[in-house]
């Protein structure tokens, strides 16, 4: 847990903002304003002046609640520069690594940004057939295997303000577009704790996720592989959930 600061009051502004940043890093998860600055006691005008500057510059996005704040693009940005420092030494690459040897195909490492999941980590397949999403691509929540998980694991009222308000956009023919449609498979994917894309992002491209959950049994990332249907059909990719579940449990231990 932060430390509550001893004189917030008199830091220089550029200062505030940055432990408003290390507040947000110290928690791991979406935080609002007031639950930001129950460690820093600033007074309430002004944390909500730094907070809305931070979101204006971009270091900060509105998490899919609406109400809390989690990293935005420009802090992302430098978050990445920061690990390819360390990239290749990372125990979740390891991970990574092993599982696209099993498998075979590309292997992504998914987090929750905003509307969308954000690729932190990915192993490439040698296959020269591939789909180009690099380490920063963000990706549609409904229509992908690691965005529909990631929509499964919120409760019933953030699902409800985020069907009330996203633009359910298709991509493919089968993506799905209907918010009780879309609302019915959440509920299975929460039930059989895998999420599956069929062809629903890119045609052609299939997906198999799961989830990373942290000592809270919250989830935190997904874990997922694609491949196009000339070499895996989706039934075919099922044989690996073994592997994708031993993945995650692996990852969830990093925490």
């Amino acid at each position: 847990m932060m430390k509550t600061f001893q004189d917030p009051q008199s830091s220089a502004p550029s200062f505030r903002n940055l432990q408003i940043l290390e507040v947000l890093a110290a928690h791991g998860q979406p935080l609002t304003a007031t639950e930001i600055n129950a460690s820093l006691k600033l007074p309430v005008p002004t944390i909500h002046r730094l907070v809305g500057n931070l979101e204006a510059e971009g270091y900060l996005i509105r998490h899919i609640d609406g109400r809390s704040y989690q990293p935005g693009p420009r802090l992302q940005q430098m978050m990445r520069g920061v690990i390819r420092f360390w990239h290749q030494d990372l125990p979740q690459r390891d991970i990574l690594i092993r599982l696209n040897q099993r498998i075979g195909e590309t292997c992504n490492l998914s987090i929750p940004d905003g509307d969308a999941m954000l690729y932190v980590d990915r192993v490439e397949t040698q296959w020269p057939l591939r789909i180009q999403l690099h380490v920063g691509s963000r990706v549609p929540l409904h229509a992908t295997s690691a965005g529909k998980m990631c929509l499964s694991q919120i409760n019933d009222g953030k699902l409800q303000r985020y069907l009330k308000r996203a633009e359910l956009k298709a991509f493919t023919p089968q993506t799905i577009t209907d918010p009780q449609r879309l609302r019915d498979a959440l509920r299975q994917i929460r039930e059989q704790g895998y999420s599956t894309d069929s062809e629903e992002f890119v045609p052609g491209m299939i997906a198999l996720a799961v989830p990373v959950l942290d000592r809270a049994g919250e989830l935190m990332a997904t874990v997922s592989f694609h491949a196009p249907i000339q070499r895996l059909t989706l039934e075919a990719a099922m044989k690996y959930l073994p592997d994708l579940r031993a993945a995650a449990e692996e990852l969830s231990q990093l925490a």
